[in-house]
């Protein structure tokens, strides 16, 4: 016997002694994270619930310690979760207490937002509601995107509570598809419950891509919980298309699973079961329906979770019984039956009264808003555009008469050009006085003794006088590559000489000089010649020395006062007449 009691002994203070070694070994494991490290396990910690509140409160007891009110904050988030209403709302009063003053755009909205979805778990769709909406205040008043999603979205599933599937179907489809601040996790649910609301509005193909989604996805990704969320529904699919084996096979893997060591949640747990009662129900198993039927209850009772379907649960459930002539148990599920009907109406018509006062209304009013906005800043854009448009139409007409007036103008030019050629045309010989009125321009003659310098004799610019006379008389200055350099060799001076007496006797620089005995000569032989100006502009110019097409025209046209292509027009008009 004292055998016995020491073995029992041993064995108490073996398991106190590992026991306390593990809470150490996790307390030191702790201790070793950081803020972000414990938050990513904690959010990422479906399953372990005792592991959970571990890190929550060394989460808080290291934020309290440091004084950071951020994370202390954060810490009364992680500790509302898992705990029952009256403890869960005294963690949010206090994360209300220590961010009164936050200057994050997260706060209030989030206060509430979480406050909402505290009371939907408690199946108190009154205070939810009234806290959605207050956090979508927040929220658009802080310009917080995700936190305004995520009221529209808890909002869309109020409204599916009360029958407006296509509503919340057209809210879900926009941030699973349309947002892209949500994360994989959240599409991934939102597409789930869209798939839901498309089976309730009759879109069978669209809600069974989703749902075959889901489950490759989830499989692929080896996430079993959202698998069995996916395979429950698809026997939801099944069961609205009358497929009643094929729901029934589904949904039991799922019974098995989300009853396993409270895998789900007590979403999971009723509508597994109800599925299950309507598909045996569908293949005239009244037994087996009522056997879920009645685990149902038993979960309401146990948990208070009461949604729309109950009605048809009870109502199956006193039918039942009224055909086996059971009284006693008719009367007791007639009275579970009006107690649901009871809250159910209750909720019902709050919801269905509020929601449309207080949140449809507001968010139409908000649209229209924005579509007048929008029509407003169209409107003053239009007239914007049109003003550009009539300043710049006035600006072209300007623009267009001023071309025309100068078109006119160079036709003037080009004509008179034209005619002072023909008046001219059989003179062989093209003096410098000839080729300046063909250009309208003089130049005045004088003494040669006023006129050169006292640097050069008389002898020396007679002579470069008459060299210059036959470098224009043969048509020399046509060359290419001519420069001052060039030609003063050639006529045997120097560049300094030959530019004075270019100066002083044909009154320009050497530049011009050439440029102008080129234009004056195409303008003659241009006037003159047809085969000549039926060449291109390109061989012209090459013709008369230039480099290149542009050279030309733009020396014709300062030489000339008028386009090289309007000169060439009127040619061919004179001609024509």
């Amino acid at each position: 016997m004292m055998k016995i009691k020491s073995l029992l002994l041993f064995l108490i203070i073996g398991v106190v002694f590992y026991h306390a070694q593990t809470l150490n070994i996790k307390k030191n494991s702790l201790e070793e994270r950081t803020y972000e490290e414990l938050e990513k396990e904690f959010y990422g910690n479906h399953t372990d619930e005792e592991n959970s509140k571990s890190i929550a409160n060394y989460y808080l007891k290291k934020a309290k310690a440091e004084k950071n009110t951020t994370h202390i904050a954060e810490g009364y988030v992680m500790l509302h979760f898992d705990e029952d209403l009256p403890n869960a709302l005294k963690y949010l009063d206090s994360l209300q207490y220590i961010t009164k003053n936050s200057k994050e755009n997260t706060y209030p909205a989030r206060i509430y937002l979480l406050r909402g979805n505290l009371y939907s778990k408690n199946d108190n769709l009154q205070s939810a509601f009234n806290n959605y909406i207050l956090g979508l205040k927040y929220a658009k008043e802080k310009g917080n995107k995700r936190q305004i999603a995520m009221a529209h979205i808890s909002i869309a599933y109020l409204n599916n509570y009360i029958g407006k599937h296509a509503e919340t179907a057209k809210v879900l489809r926009h941030y699973a598809y349309d947002a892209d601040y949500m994360n994989e996790d959240e599409k991934n649910s939102l597409k789930l419950n869209l798939a839901d609301a498309y089976i309730e509005i009759n879109k069978m193909d669209s809600a069974y891509v989703l749902i075959k989604d889901g489950l490759l996805d989830s499989k692929k990704n080896k996430d079993v919980y959202r698998y069995h969320q996916n395979l429950g529904l698809l026997g939801y699919y099944n069961l609205h298309s009358r497929n009643y084996q094929k729901a029934i096979d589904g949904l039991l893997e799922c019974e098995k699973y989300f009853f396993t060591k409270n895998n789900g949640s007590k979403r999971n747990h009723n509508y597994t079961l109800l599925y299950l009662g309507k598909s045996y129900a569908g293949i005239q198993e009244k037994e087996k329906a009522v056997g879920f039927f009645r685990k149902i209850d038993s979960l309401v009772l146990k948990t208070n979770y009461i949604y729309p379907e109950l009605r048809d649960v009870y109502t199956y459930l006193i039918d039942y019984y009224k055909e086996n002539g059971d009284k006693e148990k008719q009367l007791y599920y007639v009275d579970r039956f009006l107690k649901v009907d009871q809250v159910l109406d209750m909720q019902f018509r709050y919801i269905s009264r509020e929601l449309p006062r207080r949140y449809d209304t507001p968010e139409l009013q908000q649209e229209k808003e924005s579509i007048t906005n929008e029509l407003t800043k169209r409107k003053s854009l239009f007239y914007i555009v049109l003003s550009l448009l009539l300043i710049s139409h006035l600006l072209f007409i300007n623009v267009y008469f001023k071309y025309k007036k100068s078109e006119k103008n160079y036709k003037k030019i080009a004509q008179d050009l034209i005619q002072s050629v023909n008046e001219n045309k059989g003179e062989k010989n093209r003096d410098p006085e000839v080729r300046n009125e063909i250009v309208a321009e003089s130049i005045q003659t004088e003494n040669i003794e006023d006129k050169t310098s006292r640097t050069i004799s008389e002898d020396i610019a007679q002579n470069i006088l008459k060299e210059l006379e036959i470098f224009e008389d043969k048509d020399q200055f046509l060359n290419k590559g001519i420069t001052l350099g060039s030609l003063a060799k050639k006529i045997k001076t120097n560049s300094k000489y030959l530019s004075e007496i270019i100066n002083t006797y044909k009154g320009k620089n050497f530049a011009t000089y050439l440029n102008d005995l080129r234009i004056d000569y195409a303008i003659s032989r241009l006037a003159n010649d047809k085969k000549f100006r039926s060449y291109k502009i390109t061989f012209i110019a090459e013709e008369l020395g230039y480099n290149n097409e542009q050279a030309f025209t733009l020396a014709f046209k300062k030489r000339t006062g008028t386009p090289l292509s309007i000169y060439l027009k009127e040619i061919e008009n004179m001609s024509l007449d």
